[in-house]
């Protein structure tokens, strides 16, 4: 019904997110953003990082250029793969704490956009952006 909130439990990528707004979901729960956290998988402005990745080994930029939280300014990409392949808890807690705050903010855009009525060309453009691995 319209006059009652729609909720969409177990979904989870930020594409599957701008997908059910687009459908008229008006709430979310899911535990891919800790769990994909903890697992070394981050979700940014620039598309999807898996922080194990050799290559992020010498890269000293913040998690997330846009810095949704504190965590995406003060720590690098470095030193967040380093503490993931020593296995510290650490590395969960920083990724988590990224995740849970880019999810945020993704929604508080999405909302943004619906009320400026330019949802469709933003969402198109997120997309593209938010559905590549770097």
């Amino acid at each position: 019904p319209q006059d009652r909130p729609r909720y969409l439990m177990g979904v989870g990528t930020p594409v599957n997110i701008l997908e059910a707004i687009e459908r008229g979901v008006d709430m979310f729960d899911c535990v891919m953003p800790t769990r994909n956290g903890r697992n070394g998988m981050l979700f940014t402005s620039e598309g999807i990082v898996n922080i194990r990745n050799r290559k992020w080994a010498e890269d000293f930029s913040p998690i997330d250029p846009m810095g949704h939280t504190f965590v995406d300014t003060h720590y690098s990409k470095a030193y967040l793969r380093h503490l993931t392949v020593a296995g510290e808890m650490m590395a969960a807690q920083i990724a988590s704490l990224h995740n849970l705050g880019f999810y945020l903010w993704l929604v508080r855009e999405a909302r943004g956009h619906i009320v400026t009525g330019d949802f469709a060309a933003w969402k198109t453009e997120m997309v593209e952006k938010l559905g590549r691995r770097l």
